[in-house]
Protein backbone atom coordinates (compact mmCIF):
# COMPACT_ATOMS: atom_id res chain seq x y z
CA UNK A 1 0.00 0.00 0.00
CA UNK A 2 1.23 3.53 -0.70
CA UNK A 3 2.51 5.60 1.99
CA UNK A 4 1.74 9.20 2.42
CA UNK A 5 3.43 11.27 0.58
CA UNK A 6 5.28 14.14 2.68
CA UNK A 7 6.29 16.63 0.71
CA UNK A 8 8.45 19.71 0.87
CA UNK A 9 9.38 22.29 -1.66
CA UNK A 10 13.15 24.07 -2.18
CA UNK A 11 13.61 27.02 -4.27
CA UNK A 12 16.43 29.37 -5.35
CA UNK A 13 15.12 32.92 -6.01
CA UNK A 14 16.56 35.39 -8.47
CA UNK A 15 18.90 38.02 -7.05
CA UNK A 16 19.60 41.58 -8.00
CA UNK A 17 22.64 42.91 -6.51
CA UNK A 18 23.20 46.82 -7.09
CA UNK A 19 25.18 47.57 -4.57
CA UNK A 20 28.94 46.60 -3.36
CA UNK A 21 30.67 44.64 -6.16
CA UNK A 22 27.59 42.97 -7.47
CA UNK A 23 28.47 39.42 -5.96
CA UNK A 24 25.77 37.19 -5.57
CA UNK A 25 26.64 35.02 -3.50
CA UNK A 26 27.68 38.11 -0.65
CA UNK A 27 24.11 39.65 -1.69
CA UNK A 28 22.68 36.47 -0.68
CA UNK A 29 24.60 35.94 2.47
CA UNK A 30 23.31 39.12 3.56
CA UNK A 31 19.58 38.43 3.01
CA UNK A 32 20.00 34.71 5.13
CA UNK A 33 21.87 36.85 8.04
CA UNK A 34 19.96 39.94 7.84
CA UNK A 35 17.20 37.88 8.20
CA UNK A 36 18.24 35.57 10.71
CA UNK A 37 19.89 38.42 12.78
CA UNK A 38 16.38 40.71 12.74
CA UNK A 39 14.60 37.39 13.98
CA UNK A 40 17.15 37.43 16.69
CA UNK A 41 17.46 33.56 15.79
CA UNK A 42 20.75 31.65 14.29
CA UNK A 43 21.17 27.62 14.47
CA UNK A 44 23.49 26.54 11.55
CA UNK A 45 22.42 23.86 9.64
CA UNK A 46 24.37 20.50 10.72
CA UNK A 47 25.85 18.91 7.32
CA UNK A 48 26.73 15.12 9.01
CA UNK A 49 24.05 13.37 7.17
CA UNK A 50 24.54 14.99 3.59
CA UNK A 51 25.45 12.90 0.83
CA UNK A 52 24.16 14.18 -2.33
CA UNK A 53 26.61 11.61 -4.53
CA UNK A 54 24.66 8.85 -3.72
CA UNK A 55 22.53 7.61 -7.00
CA UNK A 56 19.71 5.87 -6.93
CA UNK A 57 20.47 3.69 -9.43
CA UNK A 58 23.70 2.45 -7.63
CA UNK A 59 25.74 3.72 -9.99
CA UNK A 60 26.89 7.11 -11.46
CA UNK A 61 27.14 7.40 -15.50
CA UNK A 62 30.52 8.30 -16.39
CA UNK A 63 31.55 11.83 -15.80
CA UNK A 64 28.44 12.54 -13.97
CA UNK A 65 29.24 15.29 -11.07
CA UNK A 66 27.67 15.66 -7.91
CA UNK A 67 25.60 18.34 -6.28
CA UNK A 68 28.66 20.74 -4.57
CA UNK A 69 27.79 21.11 -0.97
CA UNK A 70 29.06 24.54 0.07
CA UNK A 71 29.33 23.96 3.95
CA UNK A 72 31.27 27.70 4.13
CA UNK A 73 28.01 29.86 3.03
CA UNK A 74 25.44 31.12 5.45
CA UNK A 75 22.95 28.35 6.21
CA UNK A 76 20.08 28.82 9.02
CA UNK A 77 17.42 26.65 10.28
CA UNK A 78 14.27 28.72 10.73
CA UNK A 79 11.32 27.87 13.95
CA UNK A 80 9.08 26.75 11.04
CA UNK A 81 10.61 24.33 10.43
CA UNK A 82 12.32 25.48 7.29
CA UNK A 83 15.90 25.57 5.79
CA UNK A 84 16.88 29.33 5.05
CA UNK A 85 20.63 29.31 2.53
CA UNK A 86 22.50 30.34 0.33
CA UNK A 87 23.30 27.86 -2.69
CA UNK A 88 25.12 28.16 -5.92
CA UNK A 89 25.36 32.24 -5.47
CA UNK A 90 21.06 31.99 -4.38
CA UNK A 91 19.23 32.59 -1.44
CA UNK A 92 17.20 29.47 -1.34
CA UNK A 93 13.91 28.69 1.06
CA UNK A 94 13.68 25.11 1.83
CA UNK A 95 9.89 24.31 3.17
CA UNK A 96 9.48 22.57 6.14
CA UNK A 97 8.54 18.51 5.39
CA UNK A 98 3.99 18.91 4.74
CA UNK A 99 1.88 16.56 5.26
CA UNK A 100 -0.24 17.28 2.68
CA UNK A 101 -0.17 19.70 -0.82
CA UNK A 102 -2.71 22.12 0.52
CA UNK A 103 -0.45 23.00 3.83
CA UNK A 104 2.84 23.20 1.13
CA UNK A 105 1.18 25.98 -1.04
CA UNK A 106 1.07 28.02 2.09
CA UNK A 107 4.64 27.19 3.34
CA UNK A 108 5.55 27.87 0.19
CA UNK A 109 3.95 31.33 0.16
CA UNK A 110 5.71 32.11 3.76
CA UNK A 111 8.96 31.44 1.95
CA UNK A 112 7.99 34.46 -0.40
CA UNK A 113 7.22 36.40 2.69
CA UNK A 114 10.44 35.39 4.37
CA UNK A 115 12.31 36.50 1.01
CA UNK A 116 10.56 39.70 1.63
CA UNK A 117 11.23 40.57 4.71
CA UNK A 118 14.89 39.88 4.24
CA UNK A 119 14.94 42.39 1.26
CA UNK A 120 13.44 44.65 4.53
CA UNK A 121 16.09 43.49 7.02
CA UNK A 122 18.89 44.12 4.10
CA UNK A 123 18.01 47.67 3.77
CA UNK A 124 18.32 48.37 7.59
CA UNK A 125 21.98 46.94 7.05
CA UNK A 126 22.63 49.41 4.22
CA UNK A 127 20.03 52.02 4.48
CA UNK A 128 21.68 54.35 2.41
CA UNK A 129 22.34 51.63 -0.65
CA UNK A 130 19.80 50.61 -3.35
CA UNK A 131 17.85 47.51 -2.39
CA UNK A 132 18.84 43.59 -3.34
CA UNK A 133 15.89 42.60 -5.16
CA UNK A 134 14.42 39.07 -5.15
CA UNK A 135 12.82 37.32 -7.61
CA UNK A 136 10.71 34.12 -8.02
CA UNK A 137 11.73 32.66 -11.15
CA UNK A 138 13.68 30.09 -12.93
CA UNK A 139 16.33 32.19 -15.45
CA UNK A 140 17.94 35.42 -16.05
CA UNK A 141 17.47 35.47 -19.23
CA UNK A 142 21.01 35.23 -20.00
CA UNK A 143 21.41 31.44 -20.46
CA UNK A 144 21.32 30.35 -16.66
CA UNK A 145 18.65 28.59 -15.07
CA UNK A 146 18.05 27.74 -11.21
CA UNK A 147 15.63 25.65 -9.62
CA UNK A 148 12.72 24.90 -7.52
CA UNK A 149 12.79 21.71 -6.89
CA UNK A 150 9.76 18.99 -5.17
CA UNK A 151 10.35 16.18 -2.83
CA UNK A 152 8.01 13.84 -2.27
CA UNK A 153 8.26 10.40 0.64
CA UNK A 154 8.43 7.06 -0.95
CA UNK A 155 8.59 3.69 -0.18
CA UNK A 156 11.83 2.24 -0.72
CA UNK A 157 10.55 -1.22 -1.74
CA UNK A 158 9.63 0.56 -5.04
CA UNK A 159 12.59 -0.33 -7.56
CA UNK A 160 13.44 2.99 -8.95
CA UNK A 161 13.49 1.87 -12.14
CA UNK A 162 9.82 1.51 -11.96
CA UNK A 163 9.34 4.89 -10.43
CA UNK A 164 11.25 6.87 -13.29
CA UNK A 165 9.50 5.06 -16.21
CA UNK A 166 6.44 5.97 -14.36
CA UNK A 167 6.73 9.78 -13.91
CA UNK A 168 8.80 10.96 -17.41
CA UNK A 169 5.25 11.34 -19.02
CA UNK A 170 4.05 13.73 -16.12
CA UNK A 171 6.91 15.25 -15.90
CA UNK A 172 7.13 15.91 -19.33
CA UNK A 173 3.37 17.16 -19.54
CA UNK A 174 2.30 18.54 -16.38
CA UNK A 175 3.77 22.12 -17.25
CA UNK A 176 0.63 22.85 -19.44
CA UNK A 177 -0.90 23.67 -15.57
CA UNK A 178 2.41 24.33 -13.65
CA UNK A 179 4.48 26.32 -16.28
CA UNK A 180 5.36 29.94 -15.16
CA UNK A 181 5.58 31.48 -18.62
CA UNK A 182 8.59 32.80 -20.66
CA UNK A 183 9.34 35.46 -23.59
CA UNK A 184 11.87 33.83 -25.89
CA UNK A 185 14.20 31.17 -25.31
CA UNK A 186 17.44 31.18 -24.01
CA UNK A 187 19.14 27.90 -25.23
CA UNK A 188 19.88 25.96 -28.38
CA UNK A 189 17.02 23.03 -27.53
CA UNK A 190 14.51 25.60 -29.50
CA UNK A 191 14.73 28.03 -32.56
CA UNK A 192 14.36 31.72 -31.43
CA UNK A 193 13.07 32.62 -34.24
CA UNK A 194 10.05 30.79 -34.22
CA UNK A 195 9.16 30.36 -30.50
CA UNK A 196 8.21 34.09 -28.86
CA UNK A 197 6.58 32.38 -25.77
CA UNK A 198 7.02 29.53 -23.65
CA UNK A 199 4.88 27.73 -21.05
CA UNK A 200 8.04 26.88 -18.86
CA UNK A 201 10.56 28.59 -17.88
CA UNK A 202 12.62 25.48 -16.87
CA UNK A 203 12.07 22.94 -19.79
CA UNK A 204 14.14 24.46 -22.56
CA UNK A 205 16.92 23.78 -19.71
CA UNK A 206 16.66 19.81 -19.92
CA UNK A 207 19.33 17.59 -21.61
CA UNK A 208 18.86 14.35 -20.48
CA UNK A 209 16.01 11.75 -19.42
CA UNK A 210 17.36 10.68 -16.16
CA UNK A 211 20.76 11.61 -14.14
CA UNK A 212 22.04 12.60 -11.15
CA UNK A 213 23.25 16.16 -11.79
CA UNK A 214 20.92 19.42 -11.20
CA UNK A 215 23.26 22.09 -13.14
CA UNK A 216 24.31 20.86 -15.85
CA UNK A 217 23.14 18.07 -18.42
CA UNK A 218 19.30 18.23 -16.28
CA UNK A 219 17.84 15.24 -16.49
CA UNK A 220 14.02 14.96 -16.22
CA UNK A 221 14.16 12.53 -14.04
CA UNK A 222 16.76 12.93 -10.99
CA UNK A 223 18.68 10.20 -9.19
CA UNK A 224 19.89 11.76 -5.86
CA UNK A 225 19.53 8.92 -3.49
CA UNK A 226 19.48 11.34 -0.29
CA UNK A 227 16.39 10.16 2.35
CA UNK A 228 16.75 12.76 4.72
CA UNK A 229 14.88 9.43 6.88
CA UNK A 230 15.11 6.03 7.44
CA UNK A 231 17.20 4.46 4.44
CA UNK A 232 15.76 1.60 4.97
CA UNK A 233 12.35 2.33 4.86
CA UNK A 234 12.05 5.32 3.21
CA UNK A 235 13.56 7.37 -0.48
CA UNK A 236 13.01 10.94 -1.03
CA UNK A 237 12.32 11.35 -5.01
CA UNK A 238 14.11 14.80 -5.99
CA UNK A 239 12.07 16.53 -8.40
CA UNK A 240 14.02 19.08 -10.28
CA UNK A 241 11.60 19.83 -13.69
CA UNK A 242 9.32 22.28 -12.03
CA UNK A 243 9.33 25.99 -12.51
CA UNK A 244 8.67 28.76 -9.53
CA UNK A 245 5.29 29.34 -9.36
CA UNK A 246 3.75 32.68 -7.34
CA UNK A 247 0.15 31.31 -8.85
CA UNK A 248 -0.94 28.68 -5.68
CA UNK A 249 -3.05 26.79 -8.25
CA UNK A 250 -0.18 26.06 -9.79
CA UNK A 251 1.60 25.13 -6.84
CA UNK A 252 -1.21 22.70 -5.59
CA UNK A 253 -1.59 21.17 -8.72
CA UNK A 254 1.71 20.42 -9.01
CA UNK A 255 2.43 18.86 -6.08
CA UNK A 256 -1.20 17.15 -5.68
CA UNK A 257 -1.22 15.41 -9.12
CA UNK A 258 2.55 14.33 -8.43
CA UNK A 259 2.04 12.65 -5.19
CA UNK A 260 -1.22 11.38 -6.42
CA UNK A 261 0.97 9.83 -9.61
CA UNK A 262 3.55 8.32 -7.38
CA UNK A 263 0.79 6.99 -4.98
CA UNK A 264 -0.77 4.76 -7.98
CA UNK A 265 3.31 3.74 -8.65
CA UNK A 266 3.67 2.50 -5.21
CA UNK A 267 0.25 0.53 -5.45
CA UNK A 268 1.16 -0.63 -8.36
CA UNK A 269 -1.98 0.92 -10.43
CA UNK A 270 -0.98 2.51 -14.17
CA UNK A 271 -2.44 3.63 -17.54
CA UNK A 272 -4.05 1.40 -19.92
CA UNK A 273 -1.18 1.94 -22.58
CA UNK A 274 2.34 3.12 -22.51
CA UNK A 275 2.64 6.66 -22.00
CA UNK A 276 5.86 7.13 -22.68
CA UNK A 277 7.16 9.74 -25.08
CA UNK A 278 9.43 8.27 -27.72
CA UNK A 279 12.08 11.09 -26.43
CA UNK A 280 10.93 12.73 -23.69
CA UNK A 281 13.85 15.47 -23.90
CA UNK A 282 12.30 16.55 -27.06
CA UNK A 283 9.36 16.37 -25.70
CA UNK A 284 10.01 18.30 -22.97
CA UNK A 285 10.78 21.33 -25.28
CA UNK A 286 8.35 20.99 -27.67
CA UNK A 287 5.00 21.24 -25.20
CA UNK A 288 6.33 23.90 -23.42
CA UNK A 289 5.83 25.69 -26.72
CA UNK A 290 3.08 24.18 -27.68
CA UNK A 291 0.65 27.05 -26.78
CA UNK A 292 -2.01 25.91 -28.87
CA UNK A 293 -2.16 22.62 -26.64
CA UNK A 294 -2.67 20.62 -29.54
CA UNK A 295 0.87 19.14 -30.78
CA UNK A 296 1.08 15.48 -31.08
CA UNK A 297 3.87 13.76 -29.27
CA UNK A 298 5.69 10.73 -30.58
CA UNK A 299 5.19 7.95 -28.56
CA UNK A 300 7.31 5.03 -27.51
CA UNK A 301 4.93 2.69 -28.80
CA UNK A 302 4.56 4.38 -32.46
CA UNK A 303 1.18 6.17 -31.21
CA UNK A 304 0.78 9.99 -30.46
CA UNK A 305 -1.36 12.30 -28.47
CA UNK A 306 -1.09 15.53 -26.91
CA UNK A 307 -0.09 16.63 -23.49
CA UNK A 308 -3.55 17.50 -22.69
CA UNK A 309 -4.79 13.85 -23.83
CA UNK A 310 -1.85 12.20 -21.58
CA UNK A 311 -2.88 14.03 -18.97
CA UNK A 312 -6.44 13.36 -19.38
CA UNK A 313 -5.21 9.69 -19.57
CA UNK A 314 -3.21 10.30 -16.09
CA UNK A 315 -6.42 11.73 -14.66
CA UNK A 316 -8.62 9.44 -15.70
CA UNK A 317 -6.80 6.59 -13.67
CA UNK A 318 -6.07 8.89 -10.67
CA UNK A 319 -9.76 9.29 -10.48
CA UNK A 320 -9.98 5.25 -10.84
CA UNK A 321 -7.18 4.82 -8.02
CA UNK A 322 -8.72 7.42 -5.67
CA UNK A 323 -12.72 5.51 -5.88
CA UNK A 324 -10.45 2.19 -5.09
CA UNK A 325 -8.14 3.13 -2.97
CA UNK A 326 -9.03 6.77 -1.40
CA UNK A 327 -7.12 9.68 -0.70
CA UNK A 328 -5.41 9.73 2.83
CA UNK A 329 -2.13 9.13 0.86
CA UNK A 330 -2.29 12.61 0.38
CA UNK A 331 -2.76 13.06 3.94
CA UNK A 332 -6.29 14.36 4.44
CA UNK A 333 -8.87 13.02 2.05
CA UNK A 334 -10.99 16.53 1.57
CA UNK A 335 -7.42 17.91 0.28
CA UNK A 336 -7.22 15.01 -1.98
CA UNK A 337 -10.61 15.76 -3.42
CA UNK A 338 -9.79 19.16 -4.14
CA UNK A 339 -6.15 17.86 -5.98
CA UNK A 340 -8.93 15.97 -8.23
CA UNK A 341 -11.54 18.56 -8.63
CA UNK A 342 -8.97 21.06 -9.43
CA UNK A 343 -7.30 19.06 -12.38
CA UNK A 344 -10.28 17.96 -13.61
CA UNK A 345 -11.56 21.13 -13.78
CA UNK A 346 -8.04 23.00 -15.60
CA UNK A 347 -7.73 20.21 -17.77
CA UNK A 348 -11.43 20.83 -19.26
CA UNK A 349 -10.29 24.78 -19.10
CA UNK A 350 -7.49 24.34 -21.08
CA UNK A 351 -9.03 22.01 -23.41
CA UNK A 352 -12.24 24.42 -24.31
CA UNK A 353 -10.16 28.18 -24.11
CA UNK A 354 -6.96 28.84 -22.09
CA UNK A 355 -7.06 31.90 -21.60
CA UNK A 356 -10.27 31.33 -18.94
CA UNK A 357 -7.04 30.06 -16.67
CA UNK A 358 -6.23 33.47 -16.53
CA UNK A 359 -6.56 34.17 -12.46
CA UNK A 360 -5.36 30.54 -11.27
CA UNK A 361 -2.22 29.78 -13.99
CA UNK A 362 0.90 31.77 -13.97
CA UNK A 363 1.51 30.97 -17.61
CA UNK A 364 -1.66 32.17 -18.91
CA UNK A 365 -1.96 35.33 -17.06
CA UNK A 366 1.73 36.34 -18.19
CA UNK A 367 0.75 35.53 -21.80
CA UNK A 368 -2.34 37.68 -21.05
CA UNK A 369 -0.35 40.69 -20.07
CA UNK A 370 2.48 40.05 -22.48
CA UNK A 371 -0.42 39.83 -24.98
CA UNK A 372 -2.04 43.31 -24.20
CA UNK A 373 1.42 45.52 -23.57
CA UNK A 374 2.27 44.62 -27.20
CA UNK A 375 -1.10 45.20 -28.81
CA UNK A 376 -1.05 48.76 -26.87
CA UNK A 377 2.67 49.60 -27.86
CA UNK A 378 3.09 47.50 -31.22
CA UNK A 379 6.32 46.31 -30.00
CA UNK A 380 7.81 43.35 -31.54
CA UNK A 381 8.63 39.91 -29.25
CA UNK A 382 13.02 41.05 -29.20
CA UNK A 383 11.46 44.16 -27.38
CA UNK A 384 13.58 44.30 -24.62
CA UNK A 385 10.35 46.07 -22.53
CA UNK A 386 8.90 42.41 -23.17
CA UNK A 387 11.60 40.93 -21.24
CA UNK A 388 11.71 43.29 -18.62
CA UNK A 389 7.77 42.80 -18.47
CA UNK A 390 8.43 38.99 -17.76
CA UNK A 391 10.99 39.89 -15.42
CA UNK A 392 8.29 42.17 -13.03
CA UNK A 393 5.83 39.28 -12.81
CA UNK A 394 7.97 37.55 -10.56
CA UNK A 395 9.26 40.74 -8.25
CA UNK A 396 8.60 39.84 -4.80
CA UNK A 397 7.95 43.17 -3.71
CA UNK A 398 4.32 43.99 -3.46
CA UNK A 399 4.31 47.77 -4.89
CA UNK A 400 6.54 46.25 -7.80
CA UNK A 401 5.46 42.68 -8.73
CA UNK A 402 2.72 42.38 -11.67
CA UNK A 403 1.54 39.42 -10.08
CA UNK A 404 0.20 40.90 -7.48
CA UNK A 405 -1.77 43.78 -9.45
CA UNK A 406 -3.46 40.69 -11.30
CA UNK A 407 -6.19 39.69 -8.62
CA UNK A 408 -5.03 35.88 -8.77
CA UNK A 409 -6.73 33.26 -6.70
CA UNK A 410 -5.98 32.80 -3.36
CA UNK A 411 -5.63 29.11 -1.64
CA UNK A 412 -4.62 30.66 1.55
CA UNK A 413 -4.89 33.55 3.35
CA UNK A 414 -2.37 36.40 4.69
CA UNK A 415 -2.83 35.67 8.31
CA UNK A 416 -2.23 31.89 7.72
CA UNK A 417 1.11 32.97 5.61
CA UNK A 418 2.24 35.38 8.52
CA UNK A 419 1.65 32.61 11.40
CA UNK A 420 3.47 30.00 8.74
CA UNK A 421 6.32 31.99 8.56
CA UNK A 422 7.41 31.53 12.17
CA UNK A 423 5.34 27.81 13.47
CA UNK A 424 6.32 24.85 11.73
CA UNK A 425 3.39 22.56 10.44
CA UNK A 426 1.68 20.53 12.84
CA UNK A 427 1.71 16.88 10.90
CA UNK A 428 5.06 16.17 10.62
CA UNK A 429 8.34 16.08 12.03
CA UNK A 430 8.74 19.63 11.59
CA UNK A 431 6.80 20.88 14.37
CA UNK A 432 9.26 19.15 17.04
CA UNK A 433 12.29 21.01 14.81
CA UNK A 434 10.82 24.40 14.84
CA UNK A 435 8.96 23.79 18.32
CA UNK A 436 13.04 23.56 20.11
CA UNK A 437 14.30 26.20 18.04
CA UNK A 438 11.63 27.87 19.47
CA UNK A 439 11.77 27.15 23.18
CA UNK A 440 15.74 26.64 23.39
CA UNK A 441 17.55 28.74 20.45
CA UNK A 442 20.57 28.24 22.61
CA UNK A 443 20.50 24.93 23.01
CA UNK A 444 19.86 23.54 19.92
CA UNK A 445 23.20 24.13 18.46
CA UNK A 446 22.69 22.36 14.72
CA UNK A 447 20.05 21.04 13.15
CA UNK A 448 19.07 19.19 9.90
CA UNK A 449 15.91 17.19 8.41
CA UNK A 450 16.53 14.13 10.20
CA UNK A 451 18.43 14.90 13.87
CA UNK A 452 18.73 17.74 16.19
CA UNK A 453 22.28 18.58 18.15
CA UNK A 454 21.56 19.66 21.82
CA UNK A 455 24.35 21.42 24.29
CA UNK A 456 23.16 20.86 27.54
CA UNK A 457 26.40 22.49 28.91
CA UNK A 458 28.03 19.26 29.84
CA UNK A 459 30.21 17.23 27.26
CA UNK A 460 29.01 15.35 24.77
CA UNK A 461 26.53 16.67 22.41
CA UNK A 462 23.46 15.02 22.31
CA UNK A 463 22.35 13.75 19.38
CA UNK A 464 17.85 13.65 18.42
CA UNK A 465 17.58 11.41 15.95
CA UNK A 466 14.02 11.69 13.76
CA UNK A 467 13.90 9.57 11.01
CA UNK A 468 10.43 9.16 10.28
CA UNK A 469 8.59 12.33 8.66
CA UNK A 470 5.66 11.46 10.54
CA UNK A 471 6.86 11.04 14.12
CA UNK A 472 7.38 14.73 15.75
CA UNK A 473 4.42 15.68 15.23
CA UNK A 474 2.13 18.14 17.34
CA UNK A 475 0.23 15.14 18.05
CA UNK A 476 3.45 12.76 19.38
CA UNK A 477 5.58 15.77 21.28
CA UNK A 478 2.96 18.70 22.03
CA UNK A 479 2.17 17.93 25.34
CA UNK A 480 6.12 16.73 26.08
CA UNK A 481 7.17 20.13 25.62
CA UNK A 482 4.82 21.81 27.74
CA UNK A 483 6.01 19.17 30.64
CA UNK A 484 9.46 19.98 29.61
CA UNK A 485 11.12 23.80 31.26
CA UNK A 486 14.57 22.88 29.82
CA UNK A 487 15.87 21.00 26.97
CA UNK A 488 17.75 18.62 29.76
CA UNK A 489 14.46 17.39 30.65
CA UNK A 490 13.25 16.90 27.20
CA UNK A 491 16.05 14.77 26.98
CA UNK A 492 15.93 12.70 29.87
CA UNK A 493 11.83 12.48 29.18
CA UNK A 494 13.24 11.24 25.72
CA UNK A 495 15.36 8.96 26.72
CA UNK A 496 12.97 7.38 29.48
Amino acid sequence: MAIAKVCGIETEYGIHVPIGDGNPITASSLLVNAYATEADRKTDWDFEDETPANDARGFSREGSLAPVVETHLANTVLTNGARYYVDHAHPEYSSPECANPLSLVLYDKAGEEVLRRSMRAASHVFPDSPPIVVYKNNSDGKGNSYGCHENYLMDRAVPFAKVAAAVVPHFVTRQIFTGAGKVGTETPALDKTKVTFQISQRAEFFEEVIGLETTLKRPIVNTRDEPHADPRRFRRLHVIVGDANLSEVATFLKVGTTALVLAMVEDDVSPPRDLTPADPVRAMHQVSSDLALDRPIAMADGTSATALAVQWELFTQARKYADHHGLSVLGDEEVGERVLERWETVLHRLEQDPSTLDHQLDWVAKRKVVDAYRDRHGCSWDDGRLAALDLQYHDLRPERSLFARLGMERLVDDDAVDRAVTLPPAETRAWFRGQCLARWPEAVVTANWDSLVFDLGTDPLRRVPMMDPLRGTAAHTAALLEASATPAQLLERLSA
